[in-house]
């Protein structure tokens, strides 16, 4: 089958929609290396300095391992809790389907700032709690969880029951076809709702600073750096990988989504 070309007005609107979101990410990896504390053009020199100066900030390298800690254990939580969800959904006559994914897709159209108000007055006014990670964790766990449970769902209503039907006819119990069958072939969408949930914990920003205690995490120490303009440069470099790690675990996670989503082609179909 021949394949048809794009048109010119499309090509155009793609190429600049290509330019819109990513050349301000470009013009942020080149500023990393610019041998100056101001951030302008014309660039003054070609530096690792700044680099070098981020493996020396120790400040700044804990914050990265609490965004790490948190990003990780939350992720583990959600993707669990999603799964969970997801088998319940389509697997099973669940009383109320509609009105419980209704709610758990909450925090996907909810503004995070409001979240973290909503979160600060339970932790803090009715819990009485300290802030702290855990409860950050805790937090990042609420909004990770639709999309996670979104690409379970996808998997598990991509492949046919009749494997599971006929592991129990072999023998084997619910549980037993749950953790052989249906887990293991879901494997590649369950890694990529961990990659998901991931980036969104790692990147969590708004609803982060108002829970944040004495321990904060990544994307709250590098927005109290900005008022520092001679640390702006560090600042800048570890954003720069910030956001090549996120763009590789979205890509990837990508991939995983789509391998475990697509179905081999019949023969008629080749």
């Amino acid at each position: 089958m021949t394949e048809k070309k794009l048109p010119i007005p499309g090509l155009i609107y793609f190429v600049l929609m290509i330019l819109f979101l990513y050349l301000p990410i470009f013009i942020l990896i080149v500023f990393s290396f610019n041998d100056s504390v101001i951030l302008a053009f014309p660039l003054k020199g070609f530096t690792f300095k700044w680099y070098e100066q981020l493996l020396q900030a120790r400040e700044l390298l804990l914050s990265a391992r609490n965004s790490i800690l948190v990003g990780i254990g939350s992720s583990l939580v959600a993707t669990l809790i999603g799964a969970l969800s997801a088998v319940a959904v389509t697997r099973h006559h669940m009383p109320a389907r509609s009105f419980f994914l209704g709610v758990s897709s909450i925090p996907l159209v909810m503004p995070s700032i409001v979240l973290g108000v909503a979160m600060l007055v339970l932790f803090r006014r009715v819990l009485d709690l300290d802030l702290n990670l855990w409860l950050i964790a805790t937090a990042h766990v609420l909004i990770s969880i639709p999309s996670t449970i979104l690409i379970v769902m996808a998997r598990l209503a991509d492949f046919s029951h009749n494997l599971e039907e006929a592991a129990m006819d072999l023998g084997a119990n619910y549980w037993v076809t749950l953790l052989k069958v249906t887990l293991p072939i879901s494997l590649p969408a369950l890694i990529a709702a961990f990659l998901t949930a991931f980036t969104t914990s790692f990147d969590e920003y708004a609803m982060t600073t108002l829970i944040t205690g004495t321990d904060t995490t990544l994307p709250v120490y590098l927005y109290s750096l900005l008022r520092f303009p001679r640390r702006l440069p560090v600042a800048v470099a570890m954003g720069s990988i910030i956001m090549v790690v996120s763009a590789v675990l979205v890509i990837l996670a990508e991939k995983l989504r789509e391998l475990g989503t697509t179905r081999p082609k019949k023969e008629n179909e080749i």
